[in-house]
Order: structure tokens, then C-alpha cells, then sequence
């Protein structure tokens, strides 16, 4: 309950936990952060955003939403309206932002915008969720919103268009989609942290799983196990050889979201983390303190994220990342065993007695390797 106007107003959310002041940071992927570093710093990619910040249409998106799709406020899709001025309520985001339902009968949501945030659901999104659900993608998206990714969005969504447009220019293609490729590697991270934000704002894990189970099956919870739903990560994680590791990378490459099996994964075990509960405690970075905030703090989180992902991944290509910067001998060897399925091929470091592809058991040297973030 809260007094507006000398009046009493009901609504929905005030039993649930609020966060006043809090950070993007606090529930911030540390892919995220570091993705966006790493876009920031790619050759060409300030002159773009320079470019197209000026560029892009901003005023004619906005009219164009408001001319063809049905904006929410309590005269229209109230119960939506209600939902998002409690995730702002939250989330603490001053301004709620403008938010459109288009006809699409397709499940998505996106929030987009250079100057000022838009949220845009599709019908088809309404149509599958049930209201908890459907609170934790308001909740996702007033993420994006408070994070400032509607403009790396935008910009993506842009390109993405003119990449198709200029196909034929060779060479101008190939520098637009370095760029795009960039941003959708960006992008899938960022869904991670914003998935966050809606668990943030529902509170309810259980209707988050639902929702990412109705985004991949349709709406047949009848048929569908949140826990089943589960091993299939686990599975996609750590089934095949190295052939499946590349073909992996090749298949989410295109994608602008990570895949959603692999984001149910994600939320479940930052929920049953420490950080989650700390926040849910009244512990959580606040804006105020944003600009004080190391940058060298940041790429020390990053890169504890990255080194713990490719310590406890079971993904094969990380597992022979690991062996690489433990010093694994017999690059070659191993290598094959991999392509072969065979984990443990290629003779090894202890005890070799030489007969094998291990040569004569030595170690070879020790090098330190990076790989692409398992999203």
C-alpha cells in the first residue's frame, strides 16, 4: 500500500521484498560486464555507436509503437500496467518506462530505446504466461531497462537489418556483422543478468523455470518436469566430444538469446547462491556508490567467473582447457581422444611408461589458454 494523492492504492507486490537504491551491479552477470567491455573495446565499434546514436530513429520507433501497437496503462492491459509499475517499485527505477503489447504470435519481449527505454511484449508472450510468470519478463526487462542495455539492443537490432541490406557489398559486411556478432555475444550474456532482475522482482524461482519451460515447450506444463528440464542442461553441458563443443559454438553464434535450457540452469544456480540471498538480506551494492566503483574490481570478478567456469565445466573443450593450463602432456594426443570421445586417451602424465601416444610420459609445456563463456 502506498499514499498517492492524499488516497490509499493498492498494489500488487508489497508482500515481496523491495530494493531501494540498488545497483545494476548487484545482479549483473559477470559475463555481462565483461562482454560489454570487450564490445566497447572492439575496432570500430565507437565510431558506429557515435554514428548511429545520432542517426537511428528514435522519434519515428516511438511513433511507430504508438501508432500500431496497444500501449499499456490502466485503461488498457491494466493488470500488465500494474505488474510494471510494481517491478519499478522494486527495482527502485524512478521513471517507468513506456510499454507496448504488438500483435505477434510469437513469445518475446524486448526492451529497446536510445534516449529513454521502451518495453514491447508480444501477444503471443501474454497468451503462454500465466501472471507469475508473465511478472518475472516485466521483471527481466525493467532489468534491461536499469542495466542501460535498451541502447546496445537498438543498435543490435539496427545493424542486424543492415547487415542484410548490404550482403552484396562484400566487404561492408564483413565489418557490420564483426560488430553484430559482437553485440549478440554481448546480448546473450546480458539476458543472464536480466533473468536475474526478474527473479529479483517475482521472488518465486518456481514461476521463472515455468516460464522459461512454456518459452522452449509451449503451454503444456502438463507434460513437462521442471527437473527434467534441468538435466537437459546438464546433458547439453557435458555430453559429447570436442566436435560437439565447436558445433555448440556454431549453433548459438547466430542467436541473440542464450539457449533456454542453459538460462534455467544459470538462474537456479545463482538462486541457490550466496549473492541471491544476500540481496534478498538488504545487502546489495547501491547506485549511489556506481561511480566510486574499480573498474579493476570488475575484470577481477570477470575473470574469477571465467576461471571457475572452466574449472567446474564439463563441457569437453573446457575440460581440455583445463588440461592445457595444468600442463597436460601430448597436445596431440589428447586432442584426438577428444575428437574421438574418449576423454581419457592420449597416454598421460602419470606413470606413461612411453608405449603410447604419450610418447615417453614427459609433460609438455604448460599453456595458458582461454575459451568462450559457456552461455
Amino acid at each position: 500500500m502506498t499514499e498517492a494523492n492524499g488516497s490509499t492504492e493498492h498494489l500488487p507486490g508489497r508482500n515481496r521484498r523491495r530494493f531501494p537504491g540498488i545497483s545494476s551491479r548487484a545482479y549483473e552477470h559477470p559475463a555481462d560486464r565483461s562482454a560489454l567491455v570487450a564490445l566497447r573495446r572492439l575496432s570500430g565499434f565507437d565510431t558506429v555507436f557515435k554514428a548511429l546514436s545520432g542517426l537511428l530513429p528514435e522519434r519515428s520507433l516511438r511513433l511507430l509503437f504508438l501508432s500500431d501497437s496497444v500501449r499499456v496503462d490502466d485503461a488498457q492491459f491494466g493488470h500488465l500496467y500494474a505488474m510494471l509499475r510494481d517491478a519499478c517499485y522494486i527495482l527502485d527505477l524512478e521513471k517507468v518506462p513506456p510499454m507496448y503489447v504488438t500483435q505477434d504470435p510469437k513469445p518475446n519481449a524486448m526492451c529497446i530505446g536510445l534516449d529513454e527505454p521502451i518495453i514491447v511484449v508480444t501477444t503471443g508472450l501474454i497468451e503462454l504466461l500465466d501472471e507469475e510468470e508473465m511478472r518475472a519478463v516485466i521483471g527481466h526487462e525493467v532489468g534491461h531497462a536499469l542495466s542501460g542495455h535498451a541502447v546496445y539492443r537498438t543498435i543490435l537490432l539496427f545493424l542486424t537489418g543492415l547487415a542484410v541490406k548490404v550482403a552484396w557489398i562484400p566487404l561492408g559486411n564483413v565489418a557490420i556483422m564483426a560488430i553484430v556478432t559482437a553485440l549478440r555475444e554481448w546480448f546473450r550474456k546480458s539476458e543472464l543478468s536480466a533473468d536475474r532482475a526478474g527473479l529479483l522482482v517475482g521472488q518465486d524461482l518456481q514461476a521463472s523455470m515455468r516460464g522459461l519451460m512454456k518459452i522452449a515447450g509451449g503451454n503444456h506444463l502438463h507434460q513437462m518436469n521442471v527437473d527434467a528440464f534441468l538435466k537437459q542442461a546438464e546433458e547439453y553441458e557435458s555430453s559429447g566430444d570436442l566436435r560437439d563443443s565447436v558445433l555448440k559454438i556454431l549453433n548459438v553464434l547466430p542467436r541473440s538469446h542464450p539457449f533456454t535450457t542453459v538460462r534455467a540452469a544459470e538462474l537456479r544456480r545463482w538462486a541457490s547462491g550466496r549473492d541471491y540471498q544476500r540481496i534478498m538480506d538488504g545487502h546489495y551494492p547501491r547506485r549511489e556508490d556506481d561511480k566510486e566503483t574499480s573498474v579493476y574490481e570488475s575484470f577481477r570478478q570477470s575473470a574469477s567467473h571465467y576461471s571457475e567456469t572452466v574449472r567446474t565445466s564439463k563441457d569437453p573443450l573446457m575440460g581440455l582447457l583445463r588440461d592445457l593450463t595444468d600442463g597436460a602432456g601430448d597436445l596431440g594426443g589428447k586432442l584426438r581422444g577428444r575428437f574421438a570421445g574418449r576423454p581419457g586417451d592420449g597416454g598421460g602424465d602419470s606413470g606413461g611408461d612411453g608405449s603410447g601416444d604419450g610418447g615417453s610420459g614427459g609433460r609438455g609445456p604448460g599453456g595458458g589458454a582461454t575459451g568462450p563463456a559457456g552461455s
